[in-house]
């Protein structure tokens, strides 16, 4: 029997980091051939250029350009090398992850160049600024959906998508979180901050982070540390911000072993990220939520939700730094890469799997 080849096409640490089982369970399985395309946010100097840390553990099969330009010039521009990439790499599958412009230019290329398309993290709601928006796109031209969550399940079907298409999983992301995080030496980090642009105006994304980085810097008594954001516009903005703060320590990448070891040890996570959401209850860490950015996700009882006001978000991370959080994660933990693995292998890749036809 022939080994069906799966192609995974990333464009951003978080949803690498985050799909690290899924590809391990791909590369070991007897029956599938992992093939790695890379694009998008790794490319980019100015976020670390987290292609290099990858290359230190996978195999990469092609890297395809992304212009820093607009979105939309960008999105096109990569949708029509990816086409010419799978052309090369005949998959059987290409595989996506989330909600961003990556993911969508890979889905619409697999679609049209006649492959079939999985998604993982399908049926989320999220605000962001496009990000419900290119989620539902993705999950309509997908073939196949790995929701982590019943209730993202329950959205997938109301969307039209016939029942045999989905499969919960949970999510991939806390598959041996613990053990990973333990992997690395412990750190001194008691707040971390991590925020991404809800907004493309830089302005005010400068105004919004030097608020909270001020009250931050009331609420800490030890070393606070800052991940660069993603590259959504309006960026540069939060990133002059951090760079403008000389008592905080930036860096604007991470393996994700030791980001998830920061996460660990901080006290609370103060910002806007996902990883707030997804991880931080299963390593038992409060995060302050500010703003719109993650609106409508499901959230786990370790998050406190507040709006960009200065004396709300500082007593929000005081009273979060009092205790660990002990409960449990909505997103569920554990084996979810050897679940979509499994699932990949054994599907029937025919007519009735391709011609999509929506159920009412």
């Amino acid at each position: 029997m022939s080994r069906r080849r799966v192609c995974y096409v990333t464009g951003t640490r978080a949803e690498f980091g985050l799909m690290q089982t899924v590809l391990q369970a791909i590369r070991d399985h007897p029956r599938l051939d992992l093939q790695l395309v890379v694009t998008g946010m790794h490319l980019s100097r100015s976020h670390g250029q987290s292609i290099r840390q990858i290359r230190h553990y996978w195999s990469i099969d092609s890297v395809v350009p992304w212009k820093d330009t607009d979105p939309a010039t960008a999105t096109t521009s990569a949708t029509r090398k990816l086409v010419q990439v799978f052309d090369r790499l005949e998959p059987d599958i290409v595989l996506v992850c989330g909600d961003r412009v990556e993911a969508f230019a890979a889905a619409s290329a697999g679609l049209l160049d006649g492959r079939i398309v999985a998604h993982v993290h399908g049926g989320d709601r999220a605000l962001g600024q496009l990000d419900d928006t290119l989620r539902h796109a993705i999950t309509k031209l997908s073939h196949l959906h790995f929701p982590a969550t019943h209730a993202s399940a329950r959205r997938i079907l109301r969307m039209g998508e016939q029942k045999f298409r989905i499969h919960t999983v949970g999510t991939p992301g806390l598959d041996g979180i613990r053990d990973l995080a333990r992997s690395v030496e412990p750190t001194d980090t008691q707040i971390l901050v991590l925020v991404h642009p809800d907004s493309p105006d830089e302005k005010q994304q400068y105004r919004q982070t030097r608020l909270l980085l001020e009250q931050v810097r009331q609420a800490a008594t030890g070393r606070v540390v800052a991940v660069y954001p993603n590259n959504d516009p309006g960026w540069e903005g939060v990133a002059r911000a951090l760079e403008a703060c000389s008592w905080i320590r930036t860096v604007r990448d991470l393996p994700r072993a030791v980001f998830l070891r920061h996460l660990m040890d901080a006290r609370v996570l103060v910002g806007n990220s996902s990883s707030g959401i997804i991880e931080a209850a299963s390593l038992g860490t409060p995060v302050v939520n500010i703003g719109p950015r993650q609106k409508g996700r499901e959230k786990s009882r370790n998050v406190r939700g507040v709006p960009w006001e200065a004396g709300r978000i500082l007593h929000a991370i005081q009273r979060s730094m009092k205790k660990r959080f002990r409960g449990k994660n909505v997103y569920g933990e554990g084996k979810t890469g050897l679940r979509i693995a499994r699932i990949l292998s054994d599907v029937e890749l025919d007519d009735r799997l391709y011609q999509k036809l929506i159920r009412y």
